[in-house]
């Protein structure tokens, strides 16, 4: 599943086409792999704030001599008692604005990493998935939902797509409720996404 995507803007054009408040000195890397801070927007006190947070909810699980964290970057049964408490509480729900999202393809690429297929909606250079985010004494962790593929991803990845969402989606997914929320989950249409190869 997408442990890869792009965010490659500014704070301020975020800010200004989610209508959000920002620090202008948010910083992140252009390519967000798991454990990297990215930014998302939520609501806050009545509007929307653009905040970093670190891509993976930290879960402990068990290793062979001790307990590991391991981060879960994606969401894929909205109902399971992991992801239940924050699909439930619009306060928990956010948007992880991308610019293009990955997956693997065979062989490596002009640089000598790994080959990935590269999406992106079409006629929207910045577009959203549906987030999940918690906080925590390490500070905010967030997750993205997932979906059934679209007919242009099932090629490639026959298990699941990142959950994108139409804009006039957007504010149910960050205040609607929890039915609202999980009658969202569906593909984005194929015709309205590109893949550069």
């Amino acid at each position: 599943m997408c442990n890869l995507y792009r965010i490659k803007t500014s704070v301020q054009e975020i800010a200004g086409l989610f209508g959000a408040s920002a620090d202008p000195d948010l910083v992140w890397k252009g390519e967000i792999y798991p454990r990297y801070q990215a930014p998302v927007v939520r609501a806050a006190d009545g509007g929307r704030v653009v905040e970093l947070m670190v891509w993976g909810f930290p879960r402990q699980v068990p290793g062979k001599t001790k307990m590991l964290t391991k981060h879960v970057t994606n969401a894929r049964n909205l109902d399971s008692p992991f992801w239940r408490s924050s699909v439930m509480a619009p306060a928990r729900r956010c948007l992880v604005p991308f610019t293009q999202f990955a997956e693997p393809k065979p062989g490596k690429d002009a640089e000598g990493r790994p080959g990935q297929h590269w999406f992106n909606v079409r006629e929207r250079p910045i577009a959203a998935f549906a987030g999940l985010w918690r906080p925590s004494p390490e500070g905010a962790f967030f997750a993205f939902a997932t979906t059934e593929p679209n007919e242009l991803i099932r090629p490639l990845h026959e298990k699941a797509m990142p959950l994108i969402l139409h804009d006039e989606d957007q504010e149910r997914w960050l205040t609607g409720g929890h039915q609202v929320a999980l009658a969202l989950q569906m593909p984005f249409p194929s015709q309205l996404m590109g893949i550069e190869c």
